[in-house]
């Protein structure tokens, strides 16, 4: 049996551009998306492939299967292909299980026989704890990876009895462990116990507080460039801007921040996936959520188009280097000629993705903190 025939086991039969009677032109989404329905697709001309999840038993064992990823769908096989570079693939939805253990078993499996074939893939879920599945490829293979959340909580509830409210306890506190940093962005700090931060900070994990991550989105596109998973609940979007959700809450990012995000997650070369989780599409007044997060899967395509333009670091003629020494501490930061993005060399002589502004921090003899905190992880 082929990989791809395997994998098939554990998604519907019926896949969505079969459901759907739609005649899109010749420049949208849907005319060109691959649908993964039968073992003869070639998957080696993919890049992306989308997947659907719609179990929500993990926030409420009540709660039905939600149809919430073809509701993205529907929005997003109607935006227009700018990025014919990138190959797009649907491989349709996760069947529900009996129990709510054997759908996630189903997405474990799917994500790493993907994960396998060197694909990205776009999850949308279902509720948060499914990111436990997206943690589990690397868990299986063993792998030390660096894991981003965006989140209005810290989803770290050690006494709740609801995994939903707890699942990161798992993530980053089980042993073996094989989270090697940790990045939470967009928290609201009145909804989080400050016990917890000082604990992640402890850990040397990095928390970004809302206010402080809208300040300048840039400064986050360095960890999420460094991502090998990206979790995203829509709570940490303004209510406004993407009401059907559970946990809405007036603050949060504009949508236009979440999709800038998102297209720095696509611009990572090391990621494996992105998971979308939270939308209820019952709550949904005009599908205004469902065409947000549609627009945010574009968006993470225009990254990955940009991320092929990249060059390998040890390609010296396509990087700018600049030699800098702070406070007795001798550095090179790299600057891509092709996407103006910098690197920065540690003792160790690795390099971590920074910012500009780091750059300028050193070039006043300054420490920047990302290269402190890094140095601080190597011992």
């Amino acid at each position: 049996m082929s990989i791809l025939s395997e994998i098939l086991q554990y998604t519907s039969a019926i896949h969505f551009s079969e459901l759907e009677e739609v005649v899109y032109l010749p420049t949208q989404i849907g005319k060109h998306i691959v649908p993964i329905n039968n073992a003869t697709v070639d998957l080696d001309a993919i890049d992306v492939i989308l997947v659907g999840c719609g179990e929500l038993r993990g926030q409420d064992r009540k709660m039905d299967y939600s149809n919430g990823p073809d509701c993205v769908r529907k929005e997003f096989y109607k935006l227009h292909y700018w990025h014919e570079d990138v190959r797009i693939g649907d491989i349709g939805n996760i069947i529900e299980g009996a129990q709510l253990n054997d759908t996630k078993a189903a997405l474990r499996t799917v994500l790493t026989e993907l994960h396998l074939l060197g694909k990205k893939v776009i999850l949308i879920g279902g509720s948060h704890d499914l990111t436990l599945q997206q943690y589990d490829v690397y868990k299986t293979k063993q792998e030390v990876i660096d894991f981003t959340v965006i989140d209005m909580l810290a989803d770290l509830d050690d006494v709740s009895d609801n995994r939903y409210d707890s699942y990161l306890m798992e993530a980053l506190t089980f042993t073996p462990n094989y989270v090697r940093h940790f990045n939470l962005i967009g928290f609201q700090s009145y909804y989080v116990n400050p016990n917890l931060i000082e604990t992640f900070d402890k850990l040397r994990f990095d928390c970004t507080r809302l206010g402080k991550a809208r300040e300048d989105l840039d400064e986050i596109e360095p960890a999420l460039r460094s991502s090998h998973i990206v979790s995203i609940d829509i709570n940490s979007i303004r209510y406004s801007d993407a009401p059907a959700n559970k946990l809405g809450s007036p603050n949060g990012f504009y949508g236009d921040e979440m999709c800038k995000l998102t297209r720095f997650a696509g611009m990572s070369d090391t990621l494996g996936s992105l998971g979308i989780y939270g939308y209820l599409p019952e709550l949904d007044n005009d599908q205004i959520t469902a065409k947000l997060i549609a627009q945010m899967v574009w968006y993470f395509i225009d990254g990955v188009s940009v991320q092929k333009l990249e060059s390998s670091l040890t390609d010296k003629e396509q990087f700018m280097e600049y030699h800098i020494t702070f406070t007795h501490n001798n550095s090179l930061f790299l600057k891509s000629k092709r996407t103006n993005r910098w690197w920065m060399q540690l003792p160790n002589e690795s390099f971590i993705p920074c910012s500009y502004k780091d750059y300028i921090t050193a070039c006043n003899n300054e420490i920047p903190e990302r290269w402190m905190r890094e140095v601080e992880r190597l011992v």
